[in-house]
């Protein structure tokens, strides 16, 4: 992921320090631990060349990506959706290939209908797009609409009229970007109330160049985030401490669900980081979540 990218020589510089819960939260939330909070954790892609020999043994086949990739993780931020339209018969594949796993797929939506011109009218892509995400059936985790950088406050009542045609009986999440959505506080506490009032989640997004983007409020009792890293950059583990505090906060509090996806701008590194924070999580929260199992190397004596 290339949002909120900086250089390497200005990460040192930046307060990675996340946010205090926004006082909404407190409405959100019960303040009491729910029975068996679910917490999901995973990528954004399981086509990686690069884990082929890390986490896939070696000489895997990209067939066999996926399988190999739900033996590591429990869910995963489904970006291929954001580039076509599956039918159900293509998505039926991959859910056959997990199926009775408990594994999750959490689907970005299609960029024809979020990235290009308008959100009217687009009722008849929204239905394609759904009908293949049907074939998921029990897999099927929430639904993820990013929108632009350049879609603004200005649009708010059009973003208003399309989450409200969408399906009630699918979990959604929104991915605001423009600054004016943060920096706008009437507007910002309008888009919340909204969100809130319709059973919508609100995407926290944490990225070095847009710490706006990581604005620690829930719109539901469930939260998306997605984390990117810097490859392994000393920073990386030191804010992964701080989400697993604060996930542990969230779970005392009373969250639901949580759903934890990792990016890196090398995504040949995001395993070793899923393992620091699993162990972490599983250590400081009580969980027993599974994480990225490394390919032991064979040593060859000469």
């Amino acid at each position: 992921m290339e949002f909120g990218r900086v250089t390497e020589s200005k990460l040192d510089s930046i307060d990675f320090v996340l946010p205090q819960d926004h006082p909404s939260n407190k409405k959100i939330l019960s303040g009491k631990r729910v029975d068996s909070p679910k917490i999901y954790l995973g990528c954004s892609k399981w086509g990686r060349t690069e884990w082929v020999g890390k986490i896939y043994p070696p000489k895997t086949s990209e067939r066999d990506f996926l399988q190999h990739y739900a033996e590591h993780y429990n869910s995963i931020e489904l970006n291929a959706t954001h580039y076509k339209i599956y039918s159900t018969r293509g998505i039926a594949k991959w859910a056959e290939k997990t199926k009775g796993t408990g594994f999750i797929y959490c689907p970005k939506m299609y960029q024809g209908i979020t990235h290009e011109r308008s959100l009217y009218g687009k009722e008849e892509l929204t239905n394609e797009f759904l009908e293949g995400l049907s074939a998921f059936e029990e897999q099927l985790g929430p639904i993820f609409i990013q929108l632009s950088e350049s879609f603004s406050t200005s649009r708010k009542t059009e973003l208003f009229e399309y989450l409200k045609s969408l399906p009630a009986n699918l979990q959604f999440f929104v991915e605001v970007r423009h600054t004016d959505w943060f920096n706008n506080e009437s507007v910002r506490d309008e888009l919340f109330s909204f969100l809130q009032n319709n059973n919508i989640g609100a995407v926290i997004t944490d990225t070095s160049g847009r710490r706006d983007c990581a604005h620690m409020q829930l719109s539901i009792p469930k939260t998306f985030i997605r984390y990117v890293g810097n490859s392994l950059h000393p920073t990386d583990y030191k804010r992964v401490d701080e989400w697993v505090e604060r996930i542990k906060y969230w779970i005392e509090e009373g969250i639901e669900e949580v759903y934890f996806f990792m990016h890196m701008h090398d995504e040949a590194y995001s395993p070793e980081l899923t393992v620091y924070m699993v162990d972490k999580l599983n250590t400081i929260c009580g969980l027993n979540l599974k994480k990225p199992t490394f390919v032991k190397k064979a040593w060859t004596l000469f």
